[in-house]
């Protein structure tokens, strides 16, 4: 089986950029293994006005039958040897949509560091398929008609001819099989992820188990296009091999994204109905969100920005990143050239790999950023070399008595130039009416300080380590019992740094002032 894919160019933007989006050479032949045979690249024409690149797909027939979960042809048997004798070979079918993600990875990605900005152009495009299966199984009628259904809503004018059973024999009929041309304007990236999708659709089938991870991979292809398409169901049915309770999901998901891009949000702001992973950091469970213009977690990302700006830095740790929220936050400012997140939990650090979409990165802007799992507890030579690092609503998840390791690690052996560290302000938490007396913002909290014992803490550290520090309320102000959240800037060396009259200011003898409590360095009682 095989694929071709043309465009037209000019001087000023010619035909062989392709090879540099496909990451493929026109000069050369490239030959790349699969799992079920051999896929080979090469290019018949490459000239300034016309280019086109083919993959040629060699399936080994024996290998696929001894690798196949299902029954027949990708658990789709025609008949009792459809195992031996099938159209696997030949047809354009899942194994090609593999074989298209495996060979063109980076430009289905709309990866190309070589030329910047070329993914993003869209190209005139003409894509040929010779032989595509376009089974309707009694439900989406089949032939060109499910061809065009599929691929005209996308923009793309299509060409699909009927092959008959037999051309000797034209009272047989047709076959179940399309000659396909697709011409059309657009991205090449968005192209491929398409073609990836809609391949196994018509064919129905899969030579492949379709387990839970497929709607991911549903929804990650289908970006920006799957949930407006118009046979949305019929395609999220077929993909997943019709299992109910996967296309189920994939549906209720792909609303769910709708309803968080009309409100501006994420969809896991809009779907809070049940939490069944950990709170983010400094979601105050008690807020009452709806007096407040802005959430605190906002808030308390905005003041570590602007902190870690203050201090210049460019390479930062975000250490407990949890699902990756103030991470997303710094890499939206260019000035952070490089940002490491580490947590102890290869979930949080799974969900923050999903949150980021780090798969649909480009290689320019996945090359900012990296997710480790790694205990805070512990030195770790990862850390050394950084700008500054961020301790945010971490360090009262610690028991006491573990909290000089963390500070070991990080103010002793990792030694950031800059540290910025938010912890939760225990004294106004009388100010949420639905908390209990006596009780803690978060049920995995050790401890929540006071601004006394903050500051007793910040100024022990300062004075251990070789620090300055400052510190400085986040949220809203009150006069009796100061802001939700208090922060802390450590700097290395240098003069003490003096906040505004707003902020809780320090300096290297620890002596604080202004609306919060004025305590001397190392007093509190931690």
């Amino acid at each position: 089986m095989f694929i071709s894919i043309s465009t037209t160019g000019t001087a000023e933007r010619p035909a062989t950029d392709l090879g540099f989006l496909l990451h493929k050479h026109p000069d050369k032949v490239q030959r790349f293994s699969t799992s079920h045979g051999v896929a080979h690249v090469l290019y018949p024409e490459a000239t300034e006005a016309l280019c086109t690149a083919v993959l040629l797909l060699d399936i080994d027939p024996i290998a696929l039958v001894r690798q196949s979960r299902g029954k027949g042809r990708g658990g789709s048997p025609d008949f009792a040897l459809a195992q031996y004798v099938n159209d696997r070979p030949y047809a354009a079918s899942s194994l090609l949509a593999v074989a298209l993600r495996t060979v063109f990875r980076s430009a289905m990605k709309g990866v190309c560091e070589l030329r910047p900005g070329l993914a993003e152009l869209p190209l005139a495009l003409r894509i040929e398929l010779p032989a595509v299966p376009a089974n309707g199984a009694g439900e989406a009628g089949g032939g060109a008609a499910m061809v065009t259904k599929l691929f005209e809503p996308l923009g793309w004018q299509v060409d699909a001819t009927e092959i008959p059973l037999d051309a000797t024999f034209p009272e047989w009929g047709a076959s179940r099989y399309v000659r396909v041309e697709l011409t059309g304007t657009l991205r090449l990236s968005d192209a491929l992820q398409q073609l990836y999708v809609l391949l196994p659709v018509l064919d129905g089938a899969k030579h492949y188990w379709v387990a839970p991870d497929e709607v991911d991979k549903l929804l990650a292809a289908g970006e920006g296009w799957l949930g407006d398409h118009p046979e949305l169901g019929l395609i999220t049915r077929r993909y997943l091999a019709r299992r109910w309770s996967l296309t189920r999901l994939a549906l209720e998901r792909l609303a769910l994204a709708r309803l968080a891009e009309a409100d501006d949000q994420e969809a896991e702001e809009v779907d809070n109905a049940v939490d069944d992973s950990p709170e983010e950091e400094g979601t105050e469970p008690h807020e009452e969100a709806a007096r407040k213009s802005v959430p605190l977690a906002v808030q308390r990302r905005e003041a570590i920005v602007d902190a870690l700006r203050e201090t210049g830095a460019a390479r930062v740790l975000d250490l407990g990143c949890g699902q990756g929220e103030l991470v997303g936050a710094l890499l939206k400012d260019v000035r952070f050239t490089e940002v490491l997140g580490v947590d102890v939990s290869s979930r949080a650090l799974a969900a923050a790999a999903r949150k980021l979409r780090l798969d649909r990165m480009t290689e320019r802007q996945s090359a900012r950023v990296k997710l480790v799992q790694g205990a805070l507890t512990y030195t770790d030579a990862r850390l050394k070399g950084y700008d500054a690092a961020v301790l945010s609503e971490v360090i009262e998840h610690l028991d006491l008595p573990r909290l000089p390791a963390l500070e070991y690690a990080v103010f002793g052996a990792a030694r950031p130039a800059a540290v910025v560290v938010t912890t939760p302000n225990v004294e106004y938490n009388v100010r949420w009416e639905s908390l209990p007396a006596g009780h803690v913002r978060h049920s995995d909290h050790r401890f929540e300080w006071t601004r006394a014992e903050f500051a007793g803490w910040a100024g022990e550290v300062a004075r251990k380590y070789g620090y300055t520090y400052s510190l400085r309320p986040v949220g809203p102000a009150d006069e009796e019992v100061g802001s939700p959240t208090q922060l802390a800037l450590f700097r290395i060396g240098g003069p003490t740094a003096t906040d505004t009259a707003a902020d809780t200011t320090a300096d290297t003898t620890g002596t604080t002032d202004s609306a919060d409590t004025t305590v001397q360095e190392g007093s509190a009682t931690r």
